[in-house]
């Protein structure tokens, strides 16, 4: 039998009272199944044959935005479980991994060594990049690892400087939208948790790990990106391969995009 919104606590209308300031919290699913969209990539470590940017989407198509990397020395900048790491190792590149948490970084290296791919790792605060020398790196990946962080300028101003003249960064965060709303078996459509304007951040747990999810804007990257001298290229809402349900698939992809992904280059040296 189905539990009903009301024994769970959970709002079934979107009114005045869901968008109060109660703490915004990624359900927490334990369930082998179905994991927190905002926590990709973290327990889908499957298939390290390719880049993911983000849940259910055309991996293949969004490859285009990396282009050649056979030779080429690339930064994954919050590498998690390492998956973009080995794909990335294995069509060539030289890769540079970085990732804050000792337990991600741990399972990235078993992986690496399995996968008998040659990568260096480093744990480090994103931001912290002194390790890598200026104008080095010919690609920074950063695959929804930038929602873990609070200032973007910071991370930003560190990857301009050790990008070659030109170089790209391509990152991907949990869309904006997607954080606004939950979903309710009970209703046909989304109901509002939380104005477009909150700073709060979201919580979630995921397959023995956890983290939070800090909601960038869209305008706060552009113009973050901006002033941080990277010229915009790209930028993209992707909708979800029709059919595709993975780990991270949640019913919200149906009403609005669950990806922002952008590439930005390096302007000036």
């Amino acid at each position: 039998m189905a539990t009903s919104a009301s024994a769970t606590g959970r709002p079934r209308h979107p009114s005045a009272g869901n968008l109060g300031a109660r703490p915004a919290l990624v359900r927490d699913d334990s369930s082998p199944h179905r994991l927190p969209a905002a926590s990709f990539p973290h327990g889908a470590e499957n298939g390290r044959d390719r880049v993911r940017l983000g849940p259910d989407l055309d991996d293949d198509t969004l490859d285009r935005l990396i282009g050649p990397v056979d030779g080429k020395r690339v930064l994954d900048l919050g590498c998690g479980a390492g998956a973009a790491t080995i794909a990335l190792a294995r069509r060539g590149a030289r890769v540079t991994a970085v990732e804050a948490s000792t337990t991600r970084l741990a399972q990235a290296r078993a992986a690496a060594e399995v996968a008998e791919v040659r990568v260096e790792f480093h744990h480090s605060d994103l931001a912290d990049l002194a390790f890598v020398r200026a104008d080095t790196v010919d690609l920074v990946l950063a695959v929804y690892s930038l929602a873990g962080v609070q200032d973007l300028s910071r991370v930003f101003r560190q990857v301009h400087r050790v990008l070659t003249p030109g170089s790209p960064l391509l990152l991907s965060l949990p869309h904006p939208f997607t954080t606004m709303l939950d979903d309710d078996a009970d209703q046909p459509s989304p109901y509002l948790t939380r104005t477009a304007w909150s700073a709060s951040p979201l919580a979630w747990r995921a397959a023995g790990d956890e983290g939070v999810t800090h909601v960038h804007q869209i305008g706060d990257v552009f113009t973050t990106l901006t002033r941080s001298n990277f010229a915009v290229d790209a930028l993209l809402e992707p909708e979800p391969v029709d059919g595709v349900s993975g780990i991270h698939t949640s019913t919200l992809v149906e009403w609005v995009p669950p990806t922002l992904v952008v590439r930005a280059r390096k302007l000036g040296i």
